[in-house]
């Protein structure tokens, strides 16, 4: 849908997208956001939010530019007010078999479906659609764009960051607690020294050149399945 006049970016999220969802009908617009399709290693996360108001929570941004506590804070403060939630995990072995773009789809299915209430209109970062018979935009750099996908990102990041330093205390030999699995310089080195584990991306290019014959005793850590919010005890708010 064309705005009714030319957007311009103010280098903050704004309520444009929400509004124009609302002049739609929508009532229940939930922000949609991922973390962890980049990564060597772990799970790829997704999240879905409801804000009470688009601006309720003012200091909200896209993740990558608030530093750890101020992403802590707001997470909690989001978990705390949203009028729905949910997120979607897909773990490091359906990563492997599906794709990560469609990794990535499932989680944010997910993490909708786990919503309650159930959102009317979604507003999804990036260039993706939804097997959901719900009216949907896609929104390039949306987690710069809008509050509810900036929000979402926030839950998708700090849930996520927390997964990988429970993977740390597992597999501490590759650093996750610094690096949360991303292809940095120590990671690429632990990888050589130490070869893949178990929550390493086998179809990802840094981790499948260093795969010998497959071992069928070499499973993942997480079942093959995907899972939700409500699988999550660790997590906490």
């Amino acid at each position: 849908m064309r705005s009714a006049s030319p957007f311009v970016y103010t280098g903050h999220p704004s309520t444009r997208f929400e509004d124009e969802a609302s002049a739609q009908g929508a009532t229940r617009i939930a922000g949609i956001d991922e973390a962890g399709r980049g990564p060597l290693a772990g799970p790829v996360v997704a999240a879905a939010v409801i804000l009470k108001e688009p601006d309720s929570i003012p200091a909200i941004n896209d993740s990558k530019l608030l530093d750890a506590d101020k992403r802590d804070a707001l997470y909690q403060q989001i978990r705390t007010t949203a009028l729905g939630l949910g997120v979607g995990i897909v773990e490091t072995a359906v990563i492997d078999r599906i794709n990560i773009y469609q990794a990535t789809r499932l989680a944010m299915k997910n993490a909708v479906l786990a919503m309650n209430p159930a959102p009317d209109f979604l507003l999804i970062d990036g260039n993706l659609s939804l097997d959901l018979p719900i009216s949907q935009k896609a929104i390039i750099k949306g987690d710069r764009l809008s509050f509810s996908v900036a929000a979402a990102g926030i839950i998708a990041k700090v849930t996520r960051d927390r997964l990988m330093m429970e993977l740390h205390e597992k597999y501490p030999q590759y650093g996750f607690d610094r690096h949360k699995g991303y292809a940095t310089r120590t990671h690429r080195e632990a990888l050589l020294e130490h070869g893949p584990c178990p929550v390493h991306r086998t179809c990802f290019k840094g981790v499948k050149e260093l795969l010998g014959p497959q071992d069928p005793d070499q499973v993942a850590l997480f079942d093959d399945q995907s899972t939700t919010a409500a699988s999550l005890p660790r997590i906490g708010k």
